[in-house]
Protein backbone atom coordinates (compact mmCIF):
# COMPACT_ATOMS: atom_id res chain seq x y z
CA UNK A 1 0.00 0.00 0.00
CA UNK A 2 0.90 3.57 -1.15
CA UNK A 3 2.07 6.37 1.72
CA UNK A 4 -0.80 8.07 0.08
CA UNK A 5 -3.51 5.35 0.06
CA UNK A 6 -2.86 4.57 3.37
CA UNK A 7 -3.33 8.23 4.26
CA UNK A 8 -6.53 8.48 2.72
CA UNK A 9 -7.71 5.42 4.57
CA UNK A 10 -6.65 6.92 7.43
CA UNK A 11 -8.14 9.92 7.24
CA UNK A 12 -11.68 7.94 6.31
CA UNK A 13 -11.19 6.19 9.62
CA UNK A 14 -10.41 9.44 11.32
CA UNK A 15 -14.22 10.62 10.04
CA UNK A 16 -15.65 7.66 11.01
CA UNK A 17 -14.83 7.62 14.61
CA UNK A 18 -15.40 11.31 15.05
CA UNK A 19 -18.69 11.31 13.15
CA UNK A 20 -19.78 8.13 14.94
CA UNK A 21 -19.96 6.20 11.92
CA UNK A 22 -22.23 8.20 9.85
CA UNK A 23 -19.55 10.13 7.88
CA UNK A 24 -15.98 8.22 6.62
CA UNK A 25 -15.38 4.58 6.38
CA UNK A 26 -13.86 2.06 9.28
CA UNK A 27 -10.47 1.25 8.11
CA UNK A 28 -10.11 -1.82 6.19
CA UNK A 29 -6.28 -3.03 6.82
CA UNK A 30 -7.16 -6.77 6.40
CA UNK A 31 -4.12 -8.85 5.05
CA UNK A 32 -2.16 -5.37 3.68
CA UNK A 33 1.30 -5.41 4.02
CA UNK A 34 2.33 -2.37 6.37
CA UNK A 35 5.93 -4.06 7.20
CA UNK A 36 8.05 -1.14 8.67
CA UNK A 37 5.30 1.10 8.42
CA UNK A 38 5.05 4.28 10.91
CA UNK A 39 2.07 4.87 12.65
CA UNK A 40 2.80 6.07 15.67
CA UNK A 41 -0.31 7.52 17.90
CA UNK A 42 -1.98 6.52 14.95
CA UNK A 43 -5.90 6.00 15.97
CA UNK A 44 -6.93 3.11 15.09
CA UNK A 45 -10.34 2.04 16.92
CA UNK A 46 -12.20 -0.93 15.66
CA UNK A 47 -9.76 -1.25 12.34
CA UNK A 48 -9.80 -4.26 10.28
CA UNK A 49 -6.10 -5.14 10.55
CA UNK A 50 -7.06 -9.20 10.54
CA UNK A 51 -4.10 -10.33 8.62
CA UNK A 52 -2.10 -7.68 7.92
CA UNK A 53 1.29 -7.84 7.80
CA UNK A 54 2.85 -5.35 10.49
CA UNK A 55 6.79 -6.81 10.92
CA UNK A 56 8.66 -4.01 12.26
CA UNK A 57 6.11 -1.51 12.41
CA UNK A 58 6.55 1.38 14.74
CA UNK A 59 2.76 1.44 16.86
CA UNK A 60 4.51 2.99 19.78
CA UNK A 61 1.22 5.01 21.46
CA UNK A 62 -1.30 3.75 18.78
CA UNK A 63 -5.18 3.29 19.75
CA UNK A 64 -5.88 -0.54 18.53
CA UNK A 65 -9.14 -0.85 21.10
CA UNK A 66 -11.51 -3.63 19.89
CA UNK A 67 -9.16 -3.76 16.79
CA UNK A 68 -9.25 -6.75 14.55
CA UNK A 69 -5.92 -8.43 14.54
CA UNK A 70 -6.43 -12.13 14.21
CA UNK A 71 -3.57 -13.69 12.09
CA UNK A 72 -1.64 -10.49 12.38
CA UNK A 73 1.79 -10.72 11.45
CA UNK A 74 3.73 -8.43 14.12
CA UNK A 75 7.09 -9.84 14.68
CA UNK A 76 9.36 -6.77 15.75
CA UNK A 77 6.39 -4.53 16.00
CA UNK A 78 6.81 -1.69 18.03
CA UNK A 79 3.70 -1.98 20.53
CA UNK A 80 4.66 0.24 23.28
CA UNK A 81 2.41 2.11 25.17
CA UNK A 82 -0.09 1.16 22.70
CA UNK A 83 -4.03 0.74 24.00
CA UNK A 84 -5.00 -2.98 23.00
CA UNK A 85 -7.85 -3.43 25.63
CA UNK A 86 -10.05 -5.51 23.49
CA UNK A 87 -8.29 -5.89 20.69
CA UNK A 88 -8.78 -9.79 19.21
CA UNK A 89 -5.45 -11.54 18.69
CA UNK A 90 -7.22 -14.79 18.15
CA UNK A 91 -6.96 -16.75 14.84
CA UNK A 92 -9.02 -19.70 13.60
CA UNK A 93 -6.58 -22.82 14.14
CA UNK A 94 -3.30 -22.25 14.45
CA UNK A 95 -1.08 -19.48 15.20
CA UNK A 96 -3.19 -16.59 16.48
CA UNK A 97 -1.17 -13.46 16.10
CA UNK A 98 2.87 -13.33 15.58
CA UNK A 99 4.27 -11.71 18.39
CA UNK A 100 7.69 -12.14 18.25
CA UNK A 101 10.60 -9.86 19.06
CA UNK A 102 7.38 -7.55 19.67
CA UNK A 103 7.65 -4.33 21.88
CA UNK A 104 5.38 -4.30 24.64
CA UNK A 105 6.31 -2.44 27.41
CA UNK A 106 3.62 -0.29 28.96
CA UNK A 107 1.04 -1.58 26.33
CA UNK A 108 -2.15 -2.01 28.11
CA UNK A 109 -3.49 -5.69 27.44
CA UNK A 110 -6.48 -5.52 29.44
CA UNK A 111 -8.81 -8.45 28.20
CA UNK A 112 -6.78 -9.26 25.06
CA UNK A 113 -6.85 -12.62 24.31
CA UNK A 114 -3.52 -14.09 23.44
CA UNK A 115 -4.98 -17.35 23.19
CA UNK A 116 -2.07 -19.54 21.08
CA UNK A 117 0.17 -16.15 20.16
CA UNK A 118 3.59 -16.71 19.70
CA UNK A 119 5.22 -13.97 22.28
CA UNK A 120 9.23 -15.42 21.86
CA UNK A 121 11.32 -12.62 22.66
CA UNK A 122 8.82 -10.39 23.39
CA UNK A 123 9.28 -7.73 25.57
CA UNK A 124 6.98 -6.75 28.06
CA UNK A 125 6.00 -5.84 31.81
CA UNK A 126 3.76 -6.47 34.44
CA UNK A 127 0.92 -5.14 32.25
CA UNK A 128 0.87 -8.64 31.01
CA UNK A 129 -1.10 -9.92 33.92
CA UNK A 130 -3.99 -7.90 32.46
CA UNK A 131 -3.98 -10.60 29.67
CA UNK A 132 -7.60 -12.41 30.06
CA UNK A 133 -6.14 -15.65 27.79
CA UNK A 134 -2.17 -17.10 26.64
CA UNK A 135 -3.40 -20.83 27.01
CA UNK A 136 -1.57 -22.77 24.10
CA UNK A 137 0.82 -19.63 23.60
CA UNK A 138 4.48 -20.27 22.99
CA UNK A 139 7.35 -18.14 25.45
CA UNK A 140 10.85 -17.91 25.94
CA UNK A 141 12.27 -19.59 28.93
CA UNK A 142 13.29 -15.95 29.83
CA UNK A 143 9.75 -14.74 30.52
CA UNK A 144 8.88 -17.69 32.72
CA UNK A 145 8.54 -15.58 35.97
CA UNK A 146 6.29 -12.65 33.96
CA UNK A 147 3.83 -15.90 32.61
CA UNK A 148 4.17 -17.01 36.27
CA UNK A 149 2.84 -13.86 37.79
CA UNK A 150 -0.16 -14.31 35.63
CA UNK A 151 -3.57 -15.33 37.83
CA UNK A 152 -4.45 -17.83 35.69
CA UNK A 153 -0.85 -19.72 35.07
CA UNK A 154 -1.78 -22.62 36.67
CA UNK A 155 -4.51 -23.53 34.63
CA UNK A 156 -2.83 -22.53 31.24
CA UNK A 157 0.65 -24.02 32.36
CA UNK A 158 0.54 -27.91 30.60
CA UNK A 159 -0.84 -25.56 27.52
CA UNK A 160 2.37 -23.39 27.29
CA UNK A 161 5.33 -24.17 24.86
CA UNK A 162 8.50 -22.85 25.68
CA UNK A 163 11.58 -22.26 23.46
CA UNK A 164 14.98 -21.80 24.53
CA UNK A 165 16.25 -18.44 25.67
CA UNK A 166 18.72 -17.41 22.99
CA UNK A 167 18.34 -16.50 19.66
CA UNK A 168 20.05 -18.24 16.88
CA UNK A 169 22.42 -16.23 14.82
CA UNK A 170 21.97 -15.63 11.25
Amino acid sequence: MKPSELKAVLDQHRLWLESGGKQGKRADLEGVNLEGVNLVGANLVGADLGGAKLGGANLHDANLVDANLVDAYLGGADLANANLVGANLVGAYLVDAYLADANLHGAILRGVNLNGANLRFATFDLNFKQVRWFGSATFSQDQIPWVCLHPRYLEWADSLKWVKAEKLSA
